[in-house]
């Protein structure tokens, strides 16, 4: 179940990234100010960060398709595979994490450790992204209310 929550929203983000995207060009080709500008900015940021993070989605859902499969080899889960044989004997299950995206594997000792399912790169991206995003949206709109003549 979870598989599929994963699935849906990964779909949904790259619906909202594409929605962002447009909306985003459709800035750039209007504005000539600069408040325009860093909302057209703010926006094409928007979809890439709502596109990684996605992508991290499709990763971790991956992961958790894997883990569930209840196959040959079942157990320890796939995904635990990564920190090595010693270590994925000890395994005896597994979490999700959301902030940030991880997949992390449950040592029958106590403990965990994360496994390299969502690639190293999707969480700083993110962040940086969002961080773009944020700086952009925040500046346009200052910029915007400083711009607009005094109503009298």
């Amino acid at each position: 179940m979870l598989f599929l929550g994963l699935l849906l929203a990964a779909l949904a983000g790259a619906v909202i990234a594409v929605t962002l995207a447009v909306r985003g060009l459709r800035a750039v080709s209007r504005s000539g100010e600069r408040p325009g500008w860093l909302r057209a900015a703010a926006l094409l940021a928007g979809a890439g960060t709502v596109a990684v993070y996605a992508w991290g989605l499709l990763h971790l859902g991956y992961a958790v398709l894997r883990a569930e499969d209840g196959g040959t080899g079942s157990v320890p889960s796939g995904p635990c595979w990564s920190g090595g044989s010693q270590l994925a004997s000890l395994v005896d299950g597994y979490q999700v994490g959301f902030l940030p995206l991880r997949f992390e594997c449950h040592l029958s000792r106590g403990g965990t450790y994360v496994s390299s399912s969502v690639p190293g790169y999707v969480n700083p991206a993110t962040i940086l992204l969002g961080l773009v995003t944020a700086s952009c949206g925040v500046l346009a709109a200052t910029t915007a209310r400083h711009a607009r003549p005094p109503v009298a």
